[in-house]
C-alpha cells in the first residue's frame, strides 16, 4: 500500500491486493525449509480514492484501476498543477458510494 497523494481534499492510496509476503517459507516433513514464490492466478492491483471533504471512498479495479494509471503515467511526464489532479481525483469521486469507516 503506497499514498501517492494527499491533500485537504483528496488523499490515493495504491493498493497491491494480491501482494505476498517476500519472506513467504515453505516447510516439508524432514526436508530443509525452502522459499517459494506463491504467484497469484490472477493478480489485481488498484486505487482508492477518498473524497475528504464527503468522507467517501471508490475503489477502482480492473478496467478502472487501468484508466487511473494512465492519469497517472501521463503526470508523471508533464507535471500537472494541484488544480488538474483535484479536477481529475473529483471526477473519480463522483463514484464514492462507500461511507469512510474507521477499523
Amino acid at each position: 500500500m503506497h499514498t501517492l497523494y494527499d491533500s485537504d481534499t483528496f488523499s490515493v492510496t495504491h493498493m497491491l491486493a494480491n501482494a505476498v509476503a517476500a519472506d513467504a517459507v515453505e516447510e516439508t516433513r524432514g526436508a530443509p525449509a525452502v522459499q517459494v514464490l506463491l504467484v497469484p492466478t490472477l493478480a489485481r492491483h488498484g486505487f482508492e480514492i477518498v473524497d475528504k471533504r464527503s468522507g467517501k471512498e471508490v475503489y477502482l479495479d480492473g478496467s478502472w484501476a487501468e484508466l487511473f494509471q494512465r492519469h497517472i503515467s501521463a503526470w508523471q511526464e508533464k507535471t500537472p498543477t494541484q488544480e488538474e489532479v483535484e479536477e481529475t481525483l473529483e471526477q473519480y469521486a463522483e463514484l464514492a458510494q462507500n461511507p469512510v469507516l474507521v477499523h
